[in-house]
């Protein structure tokens, strides 16, 4: 089918005043100009609309706190041990949480959710889109990254139960310990299969699940507000020689030069709220403004349910208007967001070959106050 008559802003380089988008079997086959659009029986007529691509929230929780549940549909943080790396996220997500229909509505598309951060290491993250029953269907990617947690949140969570980590020490201690384990339980196996007189390793499934991190498959997304916290995971992961995400960041603007000689690039958010806790204490609304101009890579996430998903635009909106370049700000909750999350082949942009989601609104979506007047997700119309 075809999008028709739209102003095509395709976050990959070019806009078109008047404009075209054709899918075929889910997947965008061809964005232009209206003067060269092909002919198609079943076409959506934007009149004018903007058409942007669908947005990715980068770091959430949709889905394990279900909304209005309590006990019963609070699947985030498996507080019982500080290590779990082999707790995927997927098994924890209900698609059915009408939180993703409000995501859906006002043009979330694609989810980065999975385990909260009690645990030093959390779990495997997973992307998603948001519309479905069941979550198998949904998946963009899983695993899409291993959580780790460092600072306020293990502290606190172990302190209450009277056991460790209790102390920013402890809980970095606790990572290495774990990452070495499993190191050496690679090594054992990739000896076993080359060395005849060498035995695998006796399964543990903590390591198997840290050996895509390890070998490079996936990156860790590292929670940490305070700046010695992020240099703590920046630390650790040159260590063990992973990739790695800063998520949160709220110190992140106060030490731009240092994450721009380290290359690294961070998740801000969530950009409404107070400063609830000690670690918020530096917060400022300038800080995506301030680490993008200062050529770091940032996308901008809600973090739900502590900001609901469905307010993602309106935090983009916040930071731009707050200094963040505009042009920026929209690459955060799109492009920017995709390339940090590593579905940038799917996902982000409206090129060939990617998913066909798309939003079309009525006006300028940086400056509207309504949400998308259509959107599609896979080429097809949802809303």
């Amino acid at each position: 089918m075809l999008i028709i008559n739209a102003k095509v802003w395709t976050m990959a380089g070019k806009t078109y005043e008047n404009g075209f988008i054709q899918f075929l079997d889910g997947k965008i086959q061809e964005v232009g100009e209206m003067s060269r659009c092909p002919q198609d029986e079943v076409c959506y007529d934007a009149e004018g609309a903007v058409a942007v691509p669908g947005f990715i929230d980068a770091h959430c929780h949709i889905g394990m706190w279900e909304d209005g549940m309590g006990f019963e549909g609070d699947d985030g943080n498996e507080d019982t041990d500080p290590i779990t790396p082999q707790l995927r996220g997927i098994d924890g997500v209900n698609p059915m949480d009408r939180a993703f229909k409000e995501a859906l509505d006002y043009g979330v598309t694609t989810v980065v959710t999975g385990p909260g951060s009690a645990n030093p290491i959390a779990g495997q993250l997973c992307a998603l889109k948001t519309m479905g029953r069941r979550v198998d269907k949904l998946v963009v990617r899983e695993p899409l990254a291993i959580k780790m947690a460092f600072g306020e949140n293990p502290k606190n969570t172990y302190h209450e139960k009277d056991t460790g980590p209790v102390t920013r020490m402890a809980v970095a201690a606790l990572v290495r310990e774990q990452l070495t384990k499993a190191r050496k339980y690679l090594e054992q196996m990739e000896k076993a299969q080359t060395e005849e007189d060498e035995e695998e390793p006796e399964y543990d499934q903590k390591c198997e699940a840290l050996i895509p991190l390890l070998s490079g498959q996936v990156k860790a997304h590292i929670h940490a507000h305070r700046a010695d916290d992020i240099f703590t995971g920046i630390r650790i992961a040159k260590e063990f020689g992973f990739g790695y995400v800063i998520v949160h960041g709220t110190e992140a603007h106060l030490i731009q030069e240092e994450l721009l000689e380290e290359q690294a690039a961070v998740i801000c958010g969530p950009l409404i709220g107070a400063r609830t806790k000690p670690e918020l204490a530096q917060a400022s609304i300038q800080g995506p403004g301030l680490l993008s101009g200062a050529g770091i890579p940032v996308a901008i996430c809600t973090d739900h349910p502590e900001i609901p998903c469905h307010y993602l635009l309106m935090s983009a909106q916040l930071a731009w208007h707050n200094g963040m370049d505009r042009e920026k700000a929209l690459e955060a909750i799109t492009i920017q967001a995709a390339r940090i999350c590593g579905l940038e082949e799917r996902v982000g942009s409206l090129e060939a070959g990617k998913d066909g989601d798309v939003l079309l609104f009525a006006q300028d979506p940086m400056e509207t106050h309504f949400p998308p007047k259509a959107v599609f997700l896979d080429g097809k119309q949802v809303r």
